[in-house]
Order: structure tokens, then sequence, then C-alpha cells
């Protein structure tokens, strides 16, 4: 007898659209997609009404402890997380790891600390950032994370307040290499910081009541500075024949750049994230909203959601950050860059395509099967029979306000407080494991969540 079956529901499926289905589970993986109302097992879910999708993949997001985002410490670091992961129908994540320290002698630790709390499964990205680490790249992806970052405005002392070292072009050109050697991909953080800085100081000179506004923060950093470093990374990924995944793609200027990149042959793939589709400098949340790349024009959002119509943007993130609320005291030129977005994501994402007219067959593939493929999970991204049970039960036809109060991740606040989203993740599965039961986080999913070792370009 198989174990669950999730009976009565509409289920996406990639090939068909919406279909009227029941999902049948057993031993973590989906053995079929049944005629609705035929679906057999000894554990019947009614879903009848509610919308069946797979879970998100977040590929992008920042796992720390406290004000430090470099890394989970204790278990309790990803049980909050995760569980903020599958409030918003997400799955499966890709956390970023940094340190200026070599990765061999802590890689398994942070392995094991993470899967002691995680509740759902995940995936590493390493940052880069020193020779020692450079000379590891090999081991990382034969350890199955093949999938590196350098951030391109780290230089000077550009670093200091992420303990990092300046890099240089000489630099990235060698980590392409090392890359396209050993099977991965780059993930660079693209901005041109020496033209921000002269950009900084403009603005710095400006009086105070100009200069503490998000508009400010996008005129230290505009579009440009982010186009020019994506063009850079893309064109030196083609010399090197090293694939790359231009991460929080955030203006029109910078999609077009890596539109160009890919005309011209570059292999490369292009995520945006949920704040630079929801939000914009015209959003009035003051210095939470500082982030980098900054929130830009109400035009450049525009421009991405374009983008996704037409099919340019292949993935959609976070880029969560769960420092708490504190880190943004003391207006846009003290806070910390950067805010959590978990929660809501899939909520805030459908919600905002909604308004736009945007189909579901349009977003869906760029948080479920584009980042499965071009990230290497191999048993993720889409409902079919032999895939990981992993499942995001959505009610399309539920509103809910945005509460600080009332979410799981641990910085205790959302840039999108206050706000009315359409749709609510009402269950969410894990290889058939309910982490979100009727809205409500289960005790029994804490450290079910285990590593997956990816290997790129092996995912149909």
């Amino acid at each position: 007898m198989n174990d669950t079956v999730l009976r009565g529901g509409t289920v996406w499926q990639d090939e068909r659209g919406m279909v009227n289905a029941d999902v049948v589970i057993a031993d973590g993986r989906i053995t079929e997609i049944a005629s609705s109302g035929t679906g057999q097992a000894a554990n019947i879910v009614d879903v009848t009404g509610l919308t069946v999708l797979p879970g998100a993949i977040d590929a992008h997001i920042h796992l720390g402890h406290g004000t430090d985002i470099s890394r989970p410490r204790v278990p309790i670091d990803a049980i909050t997380e995760t569980g903020a992961a599958a409030r918003g129908g997400v799955t499966s994540l890709i956390p970023y790891i940094l340190s200026a320290e070599p990765y061999t002698d802590v890689f398994e630790e942070i392995v094991a600390v993470t899967e002691s709390g995680a509740r759902i499964d995940f995936g590493f990205h390493f940052v880069i950032a020193t020779e020692a680490q450079l000379a590891e790249v090999a081991m990382l992806c034969q350890k199955g994370s093949p999938t590196a970052k350098l951030f391109m405005n780290i230089r000077g002392d550009e670093g200091k307040r992420l303990g990092l070292p300046g890099t240089n072009d000489g630099f990235l050109f060698r980590l392409l290499e090392r890359l396209a050697q050993n099977g991965g991909m780059l993930c660079p953080h693209p901005e041109n910081i020496e033209v921000a800085w002269v950009l900084r100081d403009r603005v710095m000179a400006q009086p105070e009541a100009e200069r503490d506004t998000l508009a400010a923060w996008n005129a230290t950093r505009p579009p440009f500075v982010e186009a020019e470093a994506l063009s850079r990374a893309a064109y030196f990924g083609r010399v090197t024949g090293t694939p790359v995944h231009g991460v929080h793609t955030s203006s029109g200027e910078a999609l077009a750049a890596a539109v160009q990149q890919r005309a011209a042959g570059s292999d490369v793939s292009i995520e945006t994230c949920i704040q630079y589709l929801t939000q914009d400098t015209d959003s009035d949340i003051g210095a939470m909203g500082k982030v980098n790349p900054p929130l830009r024009a109400p035009t450049d959002r525009d421009a991405l959601w374009a983008g996704i119509d037409s099919g340019q943007i292949d993935t959609i993130a976070t880029d969560h950050i769960h420092r708490p609320r504190s880190s943004k005291d003391g207006g846009i030129w003290a806070a910390q860059p950067g805010f959590p977005g978990l929660d809501t994501f899939l909520p805030a994402l459908l919600t905002e395509a909604r308004k736009r007219d945007i189909g579901l067959e349009k977003v869906l593939p760029l948080v479920s099967r584009n980042p499965a493929r071009r990230m290497g999970f191999t048993n993720k991204g889409h409902l079919a029979a032999g895939m990981d049970a992993d499942i995001a039960v959505l009610d399309l036809n539920a509103s809910f306000t945005v509460d600080n109060a009332d979410l799981a991740t641990d910085a205790g606040y959302s840039t999108l407080h206050g706000q009315t989203m359409t749709a609510k993740t009402v269950h969410t599965m894990s290889r058939g494991n309910f982490v979100l039961r009727d809205g409500a986080l289960t005790d029994t999913s804490i450290g079910q969540g285990r590593y997956v070792a990816r290997t790129l370009g092996q995912v149909e």
C-alpha cells in the first residue's frame, strides 16, 4: 500500500499545465499522477479546491547565525529558516557559505549542523575569496557543491565587514578556469565597486534628507555598475568555457547585458529575486529595504516582469538574509544590507504575477524545474513519477495580511509587513513528509532535511 495520496486537487505539470489529478506518494517519491479520485494510499489527504505545485527551489539564500551571515552555527539556525521556507512553499535551498578560511576542515561540520535542524533538503554554494579556497574548488565540486560565488564588488577593504579580502579580475579569471576544469559554475555578485565608490561620495555630499532614502542608495550603485560587471563575468565565462549564473539581477540594464552576452555565446543564466519584483525605490519601507544590488526604480521592476513574460529570466530566488531587525537601525547608511523573504516567497510571487496578468506557466518553472536543472538537483523540480515528493499545496483563492508577529524566520520582520497576499501556503511536503500541515509547521520535520550532492548538466 502506498503511503499518501493528495486527492482532489488541481495539479501543475510542466507539459500539461493544470490538471485535476491525485498525487500518489510512497517512500519519499511520487509513484503516480493518477486520475482524480482514483489514487490509493494508506493516508488520504483531501486537497479539494487547492492547487498542488512542485515545491519551490530557492537557489540563493544566506543561512547564518544572529548577525553573522557566513554559515549556520547551531541547529536552530536551520530549524527556523527552513521553517520559513516551508511557509513560503520552498522545499529545497542552496545557501551561500562565506569565509576567509579554507573549507576542507569545516565542510562536514557545516553539513552536520545544517542537517541537525533542516526541515527540507539543501545544497551549498561556497564563496571563493582566497588562494587557499581557490585550491579547494576541485574538492568542493567532488563533494557535490559545484557552484561557487565571487563577490566582484569586494576590492580593497570593501569586504572588511564580511571578513573577506579584496580580489581582482585576475582572480576572477583563474576561478572561472578552475571551475571549468571541474564541472563547476560561477555565481558572481556583479557590481563595479570602484565606480560605485565615486558615486557614493557624490551622493554623500548631498543634504542629509536627500541621501537617507532608497532612491539615494540606488544612486550609489546604479544599474550600469551591475550591468557592466555581469557582462564582464559572462564574457570571461565564454572565454574560459565556464557557465555563469547571474544572481539577483535587479535592473533592466543588467538583464539586457546578460541577454546580450547569451546571444554572443556565453552560457549565462539569469536569476532575479522576489524583492525586485515586488518592491522598488517608491516603496515606503525605508532602511529595511537596503540591499545590494539596491531596490531599483519602478521602471526596472517593470522590465524584470517583462523579462519573465518573454522568457529571458530563468530563475527567481529570495536572497534571504535573517539578520535581526536591529541590523537595520541607524538609517540607510548604517543599516546592514539584505532582509528575509522566505516566509512569503510563493504567496508574494503569485500575488504580484496575478496583478500583472502573468500566468502560472510563466512563473512556476522559474522556481521549480529551471533551478533544478541549472543547479543539478536531479530528482527535484517537477511533479512526475520517480521524482522526490517535494510539494507545495496552495490556496489560490485565500488572502492574508503579512504580519511580523506571524513569521517563522528568526529575523522577526518582513519588508512586506501589512501587505495583502492573494495566495496562501496550506501544506508543504519534503520527500513525502509534511513540513507544513494546514498552515502549521510540524515538529517531526526538524532534522529530516539532507544535504544533496549536485552534479551540473545531468538534469533533463
